[in-house]
């Protein structure tokens, strides 16, 4: 069993690389191919069907681009698709939610204080929402509403408000967070599977039988890659939360992913523009810097939307109990809660070393991790995953004034 845990934590290290180096790929192709249709420029001489071209220099050459909007004349010689990058992003992006939140689904995913179901249940529901989506999605670029690109993305966003939403019912807030990623991943690469490339490949077999392609298939595409310009950033965000508990784990996280999304407009639309040679919107960084202001505002879940008196919730006695150098009751929260897990040899089933080699087993390692005890399981709901140890309300807000009235002094 012991070497089964060893097998599969490294399993899941070579699938995050993997899924990493993918993304790179694709994220880099994706950002290039944008900046570079958004660049060209429109110049007398340019052969019959080119819509604009573009001279860059790179890597010690200059490199002259042209693009045809709807195709050339004839089918070139030599042809490189771009497609292997979003496949292989989002296979490794699944076979890594399987081996993390399917393969721990009781850790992870599942939090029976928001929903107690059976990891069969959770998985399900899980793979169900991704195929979901993506149905719901390409119905609604298919329907009428999908003829006004920008009446259908606000509707969109509304959707993926919705889906934040809902996430938070059902999993983790960890796996709300990853799910809303992977969500809107699926999107965009099924966008790039079932849209993008089958069009494409409609138009280089009508070059390659002589017949005039239609340009309806380009402008189909075109819509969806416009969608996945604006999805990437959020995506990104989304992916990297679980290191961050104070988004994904306080009380209005799902508030936050739908102020991240706006966050990704924001900044796209500078690049965009930018690109463009429209200008350059300094205003989108204000605003996005007041977003992400506003976002570190609901992670403390003030009592002004709560309708708490105080956050800590501790009675005075208690505070001052714990500002006295009362640790034990710390400890004993702790030693109770966490250190199954925590420990130089952990005896929860699965785990071989203490997660991110965090130990709290001794008085001296509570108080050299107390900074992270605090934002983790105090301020937060990240730890315990799922609240498997049943760390209840009362026992957070101890660890909430333990800390910022002794270790902080205030």
């Amino acid at each position: 069993m012991y070497e089964y845990a060893i097998a599969w934590e490294w399993l899941n290290f070579a699938v995050r690389w993997l899924h990493v180096i993918t993304a790179i790929a694709w994220i880099g192709s994706s950002f290039y191919f944008i900046a570079l249709d958004l660049g060209l420029v429109k110049r007398p001489g340019l052969p019959v069907g080119a819509y604009g071209e573009e001279w860059q220099v790179h890597g010690g050459g200059f490199y002259h681009i042209q693009k045809y909007l709807v195709a050339p004349a004839s089918m070139p010689e030599h042809l490189t698709w771009f497609k292997w990058e979003s496949y292989a992003t989002w296979l490794s992006g699944f076979a890594l939610l399987a081996v993390v939140y399917y393969g721990g689904a009781d850790l992870f995913l599942i939090d029976r204080t928001v929903l107690d179901i059976e990891p069969w249940q959770a998985i399900a529901l899980s793979v169900g929402s991704l195929a979901v989506g993506w149905i719901l999605y390409d119905l609604l670029c298919k329907s009428p509403l999908g003829r006004n690109t920008w009446g259908l993305m606000a509707f969109l966003y509304v959707v993926l408000i919705a889906m934040a939403w809902g996430y938070t019912q059902v999993f983790t807030g960890r796996a709300a967070f990853l799910h809303l990623g992977a969500f809107t991943a699926t999107i965009m690469s099924a966008n790039v599977f079932f849209i993008i490339i089958p069009n494409q490949k409609i138009v280089v077999a009508d070059l390659i039988a002589g017949r005039t392609p239609d340009p309806k298939y380009g402008v189909i595409a075109k819509q969806r890659s416009l969608h996945n310009n604006y999805l990437t950033l959020p995506v990104i965000f989304f992916m990297l939360s679980n290191h961050y508990p104070l988004a994904f784990a306080t009380e209005f996280n799902w508030i936050i992913a739908a102020l991240v999304f706006l966050m990704g407009v924001t900044i796209r639309h500078w690049f965009n523009t930018t690109h463009a040679r429209k200008g350059k919107p300094t205003w989108t960084w204000l605003v996005t810097v007041l977003l992400f202001i506003v976002i570190m505002w609901l992670s403390t879940v003030p009592k002004v939307l709560t309708g708490e008196e105080e956050q800590v919730g501790l009675s005075t006695r208690e505070q001052t109990f714990v500002a006295n150098g009362h640790f034990e009751a710390v400890r004993d929260v702790v030693q109770g809660r966490c250190s199954m897990c925590h420990a130089a040899e952990p005896v929860w089933e699965g785990i071989a070393r203490a997660p991110k080699n965090v130990k709290l087993e001794t008085d001296g390692e509570i108080a050299a991790h107390a900074r992270e005890i605090y934002l983790q399981a105090g301020r937060s709901h990240a730890m315990p995953p799922g609240n498997i140890t049943d760390l209840s309300s009362e026992e957070r807000k101890l660890l909430v004034a333990w800390y910022e009235t002794t270790v902080e002094g205030k």
